[in-house]
């Protein structure tokens, strides 16, 4: 196939323009193209009065070489398009089915690929079925009651599941597994076009009907799930993890052992710890959820064009005299949420549907903090920073979010009321201090920040822009060490996934338990379970 890169057309172009284009630009009829995809479509919005879609396209017209030889442009080149591959199977025997701990992205497409190779993966999720979950979330932002494992946090689907289901990713794909990842998403019911989008996203709305869809392909290639069923306890013998114990009830053997648990399993990684698996502190970020108008942004972002595109995102850093200050989680016309999963304890996320049609933009603007900041030591050292934050953030909303207008919190003075635009939230809000959270070199860097990015997007620093707190879970503040064979120094144990360290958002969690199963089929042979 030939592959063409930088192909440039109008915001109102149309798939007939298109497809003009593509001819145009290899110097052919139309009978001679048999077929063409988009592999890449982004928006260049960088000078605001020449605002275009910019297109990366894979063509056969078979007789590609020729093609691109007569044309002889660096933009155009033959392709030979490399598709993923599992690996073939070990050929150690494998006693027993693997055992995933999990149910987010990084365990549903380990269980997806072990279950497609013919190992029969079981799967145990503390949490409840997409739509139990739902159903206990929508109570939670109704009238505050939590439930500990069935939460923004905990259940089918993982953390990403109430979030904005951003698919994209920076972490580097050789051998093809994120467009593999896409590709399944895409089988299940999320939209075709992340497998092209340069910032793809499925949104709340419909990753509740794709995700169950997955689950059920994994059950028809012979994967199990249990639902409410936690692994309280490890059993660890000569080294190697021999037995897990579920809701504290029974005990069942393993040999290949996932953990691909989340960044909130604040009990697993204490009750991991206390059987010495190798694990450590590590850096993470903490900050507020910021809304403004989105049109605000997508103005600021697309000027007049801004009504013939999509809603407007946005991605900024800075660095505040050696913190960095980054907008995290951005969510076009979305909401922000209550995430807490433990009681007494408050957190917020952000979330946005399919059509990203709300009226706010929000975005967490976070400062990374160290061990330095933790102010103890300890692998869980972070777990209890994040914590007394939470903590904190509680006492100030009264188990609300707790919320205050930007122009309060520079002037440290509780806020009254909205200003020309009020917030949108999944769950219950009250005004509260947040400058109260932060210690002065956290709150000083975030109002840097704040500051600073108003050159970028101006009015983001205004007076009434929303501020919810408190934005602690944006990443595992814990990293479970494995070795090149994705193994735990305890044997069978795999670390996976975002809770222990090795991924940051969906599909690059997705794409680590994709590793996961490869390292285990490379080592077993498949059983008749």
């Amino acid at each position: 196939m030939i592959q063409i890169q930088q192909l440039k057309l109008p915001i109102t172009h149309t798939k007939e323009e298109l497809e003009e284009k593509i001819l145009k630009t290899l110097k052919i009829k139309k009978e001679q193209m048999l077929s063409f995809r988009i592999a890449r479509q982004s928006i260049d919005a960088r000078k605001k009065q020449d605002i275009h879609y910019v297109y990366t396209i894979e063509a056969d017209t078979g007789m590609d070489e020729k093609i691109a030889g007569r044309l002889r442009q660096d933009k155009i080149r033959c392709l030979k398009r490399t598709e993923y591959q599992f690996p073939s199977s070990g050929q150690k025997k494998m006693e027993r089915r693997p055992l995933i701990v999990g149910s987010g992205p990084a365990g549903l497409f380990c269980a997806y690929m072990l279950a497609k190779a013919g190992y029969a993966p079981a799967v145990l999720e503390r949490g409840k079925t997409t739509e139990e979950r739902k159903k206990d979330v929508e109570r939670f932002f109704r009238d505050g009651t939590l439930a500990p494992s069935s939460n923004v946090q905990f259940g089918e689907g993982g953390a990403g599941a109430f979030s904005d289901g951003k698919l994209n990713t920076l972490v580097k794909d050789p051998v093809g597994r994120g467009r593999k990842a896409l590709e399944i998403f895409a089988a299940h019911g999320a939209p075709k076009e992340i497998c092209y989008e340069a910032k793809p996203h499925i949104g709340t709305d419909v990753l509740a009907k794709v995700i169950p869809s997955i689950r059920q392909k994994i059950t028809d290639m012979g994967g199990t799930f249990f639902f409410e069923s936690c692994m309280t306890d490890l059993s660890i013998k000569d080294g190697a993890a021999v037995a897990v114990e579920i809701n504290r009830e029974e005990w069942i053997d393993v040999q290949a052992l996932v953990l691909a648990i989340g960044h909130s399993a604040r009990d697993t990684f204490e009750m991991l710890l206390s059987h010495g698996i190798p694990m450590g502190a590590k850096p993470f970020a903490v900050g507020l959820r910021v809304e403004h108008p989105q049109e605000m942004v997508s103005r600021a972002q697309y000027k007049d064009a801004w009504l013939s595109l999509p809603p407007a995102s946005y991605k900024l850093t800075a660095n505040a005299g050696g913190r960095g200050v980054y907008s995290f989680c951005m969510c076009p016309g979305g909401y922000v949420v209550n995430a807490s999963s433990e009681q007494g304890r408050l957190a917020v996320n952000g979330m946005s549907f399919h059509k990203r049609d709300g009226n706010n933009a929000n975005s967490a603007i976070i400062v990374s903090v160290t061990e330095q900041d933790f102010g103890g030591s300890g692998p869980l050292s972070g777990v209890a920073f994040q914590r007394a934050l939470e903590e904190r953030a509680y006492a100030l909303g009264g188990g609300a979010i707790p919320q205050q207008l930007y122009g309060d919190f520079k002037r440290k003075r509780k806020s009254a009321s909205f200003g020309a635009f009020c917030s949108a939230t999944c769950g219950q809000a009250q005004f509260g201090s947040l400058h109260e959270l932060f210690e002065p070199s956290i709150y000083e860097s975030f109002l840097f920040g704040m500051e600073r990015f108003a050159g970028s997007i101006p009015g983001f620093n205004r007076e009434d822009a929303i501020l919810s707190g408190i934005e602690s879970r944006t990443s595992s503040p814990v990293k479970i060490y494995r070795e090149e064979n994705f193994q735990s120094g305890i044997r069978g144990l795999y670390p996976c996934g975002e809770g222990a360290g090795y991924a940051g958002g969906i599909l690059s969690a997705a794409m680590d338990g994709m590793k996961v199963a490869e390292a285990i089929a490379m080592e077993y042979a498949p059983n008749d379970f």
